[in-house]
C-alpha cells in the first residue's frame, strides 16, 4: 500500500489543496497527517481527499472538539496527540512531535517499525537497523520555504519526498 505522509498545514490553504491533488494523483489509499492543521475551516478542503485519513493534533491546533467532529463527518479519523496504527502488518506510531522527549523514546521504542512526526517543519528520512523515521516537513511551506509531502510504500519501506510547486 502506498500511504501519503503530511503535517503542519498552518491554514495554508492554497498549498493544501495542492497537496490534496497530489495525494489523489498518486493514489494513496490513507493518508497519515501529524497535525497542526490549525483552524477548523480547513476541514472543508479535505472534502476532496479520495483516501482514507489517520491524524492527531499538533500544538498549535485551535478547537481540536470542532476538528475532530468535522473530520468525523467526512469519515475520517483525526484525534489525540498520538496513534498506534498497524497497516499491512507494519506498526507505525503516529505524533506531532512536539514534545522531544517523548518522540525520542518513541523511537527508541522496539514496538515501531515506522514512526511519523511533524513539527520541525523540516523534511527528515532516518533509517536505522529496525526504524524508519519520517518527518514530511511542510505543507505550509512557511519556514523552511518548500511545500512538501512524503509517500511510503509499505511493502518496501521506500520513501520518497514530494515538493508541491
Amino acid at each position: 500500500m502506498i500511504i501519503g505522509i503530511i503535517s503542519d498545514i498552518h491554514d495554508r490553504l492554497p498549498l493544501l489543496e495542492k497537496a490534496i491533488n497530489r495525494l489523489n494523483e498518486e493514489k494513496v489509499e490513507l493518508v497519515l497527517c501529524a497535525g497542526d492543521y490549525v483552524a477548523p475551516f480547513v476541514t472543508s478542503y479535505f472534502k476532496a481527499l479520495k483516501a482514507k485519513m489517520i491524524g492527531v493534533f499538533g500544538n498549535n491546533d485551535a478547537e481540536k472538539q470542532t476538528l475532530k467532529e468535522r473530520f468525523s463527518q467526512l469519515g475520517f479519523d483525526v484525534q489525540g496527540s498520538f496513534r498506534s496504527i498497524e497497516v499491512d502488518g507494519l506498526k507505525i506510531a503516529l505524533l506531532h512531535g512536539d514534545e522531544s522527549e517523548l518522540l525520542k523514546s518513541i523511537i527508541d521504542l522496539s514496538s515501531f517499525e515506522v514512526v511519523v512526526y511533524g513539527h520541525t517543519h523540516k523534511v527528515e528520512v532516518q533509517r536505522g537497523k529496525d526504524k524508519l523515521v519520517i518527518n514530511p516537513g511542510e505543507v505550509c511551506g512557511y519556514l523552511s520555504g518548500r511545500s512538501t509531502i512524503a509517500k511510503l510504500d509499505t511493502k518496501t519501506l521506500e520513501v520518497e519526498i514530494v515538493e508541491l510547486r
